[in-house]
């Protein structure tokens, strides 16, 4: 049993690598699912109260509401898959409720990239809407840095540089999906926070930060 977690700020790669993962077979839970359905529920537009109802779950039910309404998901998914893709942390607290839950089979990826090749992503995918600009774009980040995003990029167990060619991206993530992590740490766009690897045990211990 592998359960990986995504983070990352919007236009990072997170939709990228979920996309990966479905075309592995591998199920995806995307958390953002639970938060438009509780907008459904309540008569809302996910696309007008998405962020207004999630600050609510919160207050609700708790910091880990979203983490807590996931886990059904993702617990029914691990009966039929080794491995499932938990798409789009957004706090230290569900980080905090997943690892409770899968210990070390738990493993964070933290999806990065600087503020504007995300843009430049996010406005390129919607040249049709109007009001999206890099003001729109920086408000939307710090929402979502509110929640406590840049605290679980910290914690991350892989941090993967999204600057390099979508392929080279999209073979990382299936190297990651794949329990391969070696494969994916001879990258200088890869880093690897105490993940156990033949190419991290090969490195010498002086004292400095792990690759």
């Amino acid at each position: 049993m592998r359960v990986i977690g995504t983070v990352g700020l919007p236009g990072s790669g997170k939709g990228e690598a979920a996309a990966v993962a479905r075309e592995a077979g591998v199920p995806v839970v995307t958390m953002g699912d639970v938060i438009r359905e509780a907008c459904r529920d309540r008569g809302l537009d996910p696309a007008e109260h998405h962020g207004e109802v999630a600050r609510t779950l919160r207050e609700e039910e708790g910091p880990a509401a979203v983490a807590e309404r996931s886990l059904p998901t993702i617990e029914a998914a691990l009966q039929d898959s080794e491995v499932v893709l938990v798409d789009g942390l957004r706090s230290d607290v569900e980080l905090d409720r997943f690892r409770t839950a899968f210990g070390d089979a738990f493993l964070l990826v933290s999806v990065e990239a600087p503020f504007e090749t995300r843009a430049d992503r996010l406005l390129d995918r919607a040249r049709d809407d109007s009001d999206l600009d890099r003001e729109s774009l920086r408000e939307r980040e710090q929402r979502e840095l509110g929640f406590g995003m840049d605290a679980v990029m910290d914690r991350a167990d892989v941090v993967i540089e999204n600057t390099d060619t979508l392929e080279a991206y999209r073979r990382r993530i299936r190297a990651i999906l794949d329990g391969d992590i070696d494969a994916v740490a001879d990258s200088d766009l890869v880093n690897l926070r105490g993940v156990g690897t033949d190419a991290a045990a090969a490195e010498p211990t002086d004292g400095g930060d792990a690759p």
